[in-house]
């Protein structure tokens, strides 16, 4: 359903005439020759659509509105010999690209473009290895689809938590999960990557073979190629417990009191929490999903939560992928959209009730501004998730020595004359709680950035820290001429 609303909201931007503006150095004649190209060179495994096919808007398509665009043509690769044919095209031309995978990143031009789109949609395989204890899945995949296939067998991985997220760009950036207090990172967790570099090598990654870029994809998104395949730990899945449970605005200062005493005593690693502070259309609703990784309910750990009044409870023993299922995040598919993000040390309840007033106050004020949606996400995890890997294995968490907590602001809203006003208030938004986090004694200052929930404007240097120039020496021997430039994204300076 998300992906059908993104694909009607592409369409109705198109529908009042198609507009191709060329990218900065490329005339719009010039793209066009680079698809013909391509449509002369890729196999019959793949293929190019041009405005107004389904698949064309379905290839442009992104579950934020605000971060598709027009591209001159699209183009589905079906195996790797063609992304890399693909990918030679495109830097012997000089043309600009996107990648996308489940097309959920909110930031503007991250995985669209006005040259040549490339659709991941094709490699969609999904195979587990039961003797290895691993799973190949496709980059053109989201979790749910991955799920759906895992879970009967009673296996599961450390991916998404909520519908709709793409595997490629969430495991590519790091990866929190619910299993991730038990396992870590979904970086973590990976064991190889099929890349294709800018160019034309098909590399099978693993420790052994590529152990510099082993790392440097573990965090470091497309900046060194495009990656066609994720080889990921699989671990031993059953019945879990949990749910959602949602709050009227007068119950969460009660909701901030028990985050903060979650945060503060609970060290079962199978037990994980994550809040939304929600306003919609000025009004705040809260809710909390509860998640145990274990089939009953456990003693004490989520009954203060279960107390307060609430105007919903839906929890109890169920599979992995009905909890996972129980989110409504795709509610704003087809909005517009932003996300920014701060670390934080400590989820008090001090700090979980500033972010509530930011709540109150950006959703009162962007209501005026057509905002659907203004949500604050709170996710505590255990110092645990730090101690599955190190620096020296995955290039983010650029630091290890310090467990931060990260908040996500998700603003969704309707109309592109107000992008501006939104941007800006994420960004506002932050710099309040930040500020808030420091009042109460949290040395959040130094703090990193985690690139999937972070604003366009953040500098890089925040995301990568002192790993940075590590990754930009892989990158230039892997991408010499740097056509990974072309395209959008965090891109580690050359």
């Amino acid at each position: 359903m998300a992906r059908l609303l993104a694909v009607l909201a592409v369409s109705a931007l198109l529908l009042p005439g198609l507009h191709l503006p060329a990218f900065a150095g490329s005339s719009t004649q010039d793209i066009l020759s680079a698809c013909s190209q391509i449509a002369s060179n890729i196999s019959s495994a793949s293929s190019i659509y041009y405005f107004p096919s389904i698949n064309y808007l379905q290839d442009i398509a992104h579950f934020s509105s605000s971060s598709a665009q027009q591209s001159t043509c699209s183009v589905e690769p079906g195996t790797p010999q063609d992304v890399a044919t693909i990918l030679k095209i495109l830097g012997s031309t000089n043309t600009t690209f996107a990648v996308k995978g489940g097309g959920h990143a909110s930031n503007p031009t991250f995985s669209s473009t006005t040259g040549v789109q490339i659709s991941m949609t094709r490699f969609s395989g999904i195979s587990y290895n039961s003797g290895a204890h691993t799973v190949d899945v496709g980059t053109g995949l989201i979790w749910d689809d991955v799920y759906d296939v895992l879970i009967p067998q009673g296996v599961n991985v450390v991916g998404g938590r909520v519908s709709g997220i793409g595997v490629a760009g969430f495991t590519l950036g790091g990866g929190y999960s619910f299993l991730g207090n038990q396992y870590g990172f979904t970086v973590d967790t990976v064991t190889g990557f099929e890349l294709v570099t800018p160019t034309g090598a098909v590399l099978e990654v693993t420790e052994l073979s590529h152990p510099d870029l082993m790392y440097a994809l573990k965090g470091g998104f497309n900046n060194f190629g495009i990656v066609t395949r994720i080889t990921l730990q699989t671990f031993p899945q059953g019945q879990v417990w949990g749910g959602m449970i949602t709050y009227l605005g007068t119950s969460m200062p009660a909701v901030s009191s028990a985050i903060g005493n979650f945060t503060a005593s609970v060290r079962d690693p199978k037990a994980a929490v994550l809040a939304a502070y929600n306003s919609v259309a000025g009004a705040v609703i809260g809710s909390v999903t509860l998640f145990y990784n274990g089939p009953s309910q456990p003693e004490g750990i989520f009954d203060e939560f279960l107390a307060i009044p609430s105007l919903s409870q839906n929890v109890g023993s169920r599979s992995f992928l009905d909890l996972f299922l129980v989110n409504p995040s795709n509610q704003t598919a087809g909005n517009r959209g932003i996300f920014n993000t701060l670390m934080v040390l400590d989820y008090t309840e001090d700090l979980c009730n500033a972010i509530l007033n930011q709540t109150e106050y950006w959703g009162a004020q962007l209501a005026l501004q057509g905002a659907t949606l203004v949500s604050y996400d709170i996710e505590p995890f255990l110092p645990s998730l730090y101690s599955h890997g190190s620096t020296a294995t995955a290039a983010w968490p650029p630091s290890r020595a310090q467990a931060y907590l990260p908040m996500n602001i998700d603003y969704a809203w309707l109309l592109p004359l107000n992008d501006q006003a939104f941007y800006s208030a994420a960004e506002q938004s932050v710099a309040a709680v930040k500020a808030a986090a420091e009042n109460l004694g949290q040395n959040v200052g130094g703090a990193y950035a985690y690139g999937n929930y972070a604003i366009f404007s953040t500098p890089i240097e925040e995301i990568y820290g002192e790993q940075l120039p590590i990754l930009q020496a892989i990158k230039a021997v892997y991408d010499p001429h740097n056509v990974m430039a072309l395209t959008g994204g965090w891109k580690i300076p050359y």
